[in-house]
């Protein structure tokens, strides 16, 4: 009797932190591997040794690039990984910038928080240097989409299009006689970049995410949305504040904007891309077109129209412009990057608007101004809120309920178990139902650390 073990070793009762280590007779493989964020309690977690000896690990199998997907590599390769690190061109080029732009912020705030004393820790170290972070791309391996690649005699895996980010995928495992499909985080069937997600056929071990399982996206007009805002903050003479993700989210909010103005549905106001990683990420978007629907004279015309800003001195000169004016700066859940220089000096003027758009994770400053906190904790020092707070859910890259349980509809067969990982406690158990009501099939909602055995 063969068995596969599954290590449930993040984003199983949370939203980051995806890792998962089948461990067979074989080869290991581990799934994803993210930093933990949000709520202090899981940060702290991204201390402790991963309880799965990391020199036994095989293989590490991007979904795809962001932070809570790849972030924790470094760790895993100072822990003794020393196999492949497998993903599409596009995921290795992204997770290469993302990483290195982790190691130099890690490294800044261990700085700040030395001089500043505000760390309970003497002295504060980084979680990972930017030394630290290149030497995890020497184990870094390029696999094409939709072709199975052997990973041992018994053990094959492909990995396939679904439109969350550029290059993320969802990736199917053949283990001997079973199908695993980790679905990584599922994107939009109607993007306003990226192309609909693939669907998987077949899966006897399905680990599916549930980040919205409980909600519907609302039909709102982004445009309409964006559109007054914008015209409120010229009437205001202030600043609209937008604090976004790097990769894709930053995309969209520049074609949207560039779409606008080109139809005539914004007047000239200037807008300011402040996000040095979101810059580097734009050479990849360059680089890969084929995975994308905008064709290059679109995407260089989108990127003329924008004012992008490529260092710190130019951040406070934008921040000094008397203009009225769009910023939009890293990070989407406004727990780091340049977002925070503009917040320190302007979230508490009552003619500033913050947007925040897509998906503000418990324990988040994004989080705390959605639910009207009345001052905000940057570097140890607190910020009174007086800038309005507005929030557009509609451009998340996550699929929604509806849109998750379409993702599955094609599979044939009835999985023998359906695992929910990478959601809160209640928008899984939602789904759970949801999933059981129309497909009838077993679902479970592992914990941090589980460890399930199946059969191969």
């Amino acid at each position: 009797m063969r068995t596969a073990k599954i290590h449930f070793l993040g984003a199983a009762g949370t939203v980051t932190g995806s890792k998962f280590v089948l461990e067979t007779e074989e080869v290991n493989i581990m799934v994803d591997c993210g930093m933990f964020q949000g709520l202090k309690e899981l940060r702290e977690r991204n201390w402790d040794p991963l309880p799965f000896d990391a020199g036994k690990i095989d293989f590490v199998l991007l979904t795809h690039g962001h932070l809570d997907h790849t972030g924790y590599l470094p760790r895993l390769v100072k822990q003794g990984f020393r196999g492949k690190i497998v993903g599409t061109a596009p995921t290795l080029a992204v997770t290469k910038i993302i990483l290195e732009d982790s190691g130099k912020i890690h490294e800044e705030e261990a700085e700040k928080a030395n001089e500043e004393g505000y760390s309970k820790h003497d002295p504060a170290l980084p979680f990972y240097t930017i030394r630290e972070a290149e030497a995890t791309l020497n184990f870094f391996s390029e696999i094409e989409k939709d072709e199975w690649n052997t990973l041992s005699e018994h053990c094959k895996c492909r990995f396939r299009y679904n439109g969350h980010i550029i290059g993320s995928t969802f990736i199917e495992l053949q283990i001997f006689d079973k199908r695993f499909v980790f679905s990584g985080d599922i994107g939009r069937s109607n993007d306003h970049l990226l192309f609909p997600p693939e669907k998987p056929e077949w899966a006897d071990y399905l680990f599916v995410e549930s980040t919205y399982g409980n909600k519907l996206h609302p039909e709102e007009s982004v445009t309409e949305i964006l559109s007054n805002l914008i015209n409120k903050t010229i009437y205001s003479r202030g600043a609209l504040i937008i604090p976004s993700f790097a990769v894709e989210r930053l995309q969209v909010l520049m074609y949207l904007l560039w779409k606008m103005y080109r139809e005539n549905r914004i007047p000239n106001i200037p807008i300011f891309i402040d996000s040095p990683m979101g810059n580097n990420v734009l050479s990849v978007f360059e680089r890969y077109p084929e995975w994308y629907k905008l064709n290059p004279s679109e995407f260089s015309s989108m990127q003329s129209r924008m004012e992008i800003i490529t260092s710190y001195r130019e951040t406070w000169e934008t921040i000094d412009d008397p203009r009225p004016k769009v910023v939009i700066a890293g990070s989407g859940m406004v727990t780091g990057g340049r977002v925070l220089t503009y917040l320190k000096q302007l979230v508490d003027n009552d003619n500033t608007a913050v947007l925040l758009v897509g998906f503000q994770a418990e324990g988040t400053r994004g989080r705390q101004l959605l639910e009207g906190i009345h001052e905000l904790k940057i570097f140890g020092k607190y910020y009174p809120v007086k800038a309005e707070v507005h929030h557009i859910e509609s451009l998340s890259a996550h699929a929604d309920q509806g849109e998750l349980l379409d993702w599955l509809s094609e599979i044939k067969n009835i999985p023998e178990q359906t695992f929910l990982i990478h959601g809160e406690p209640t928008a899984r158990d939602v789904f759970r139902t949801k999933i059981q009501d129309r497909y009838q099939w077993r679902v479970q909602t592992p914990h941090l650390f589980d460890i399930v055995t199946v059969m191969v």
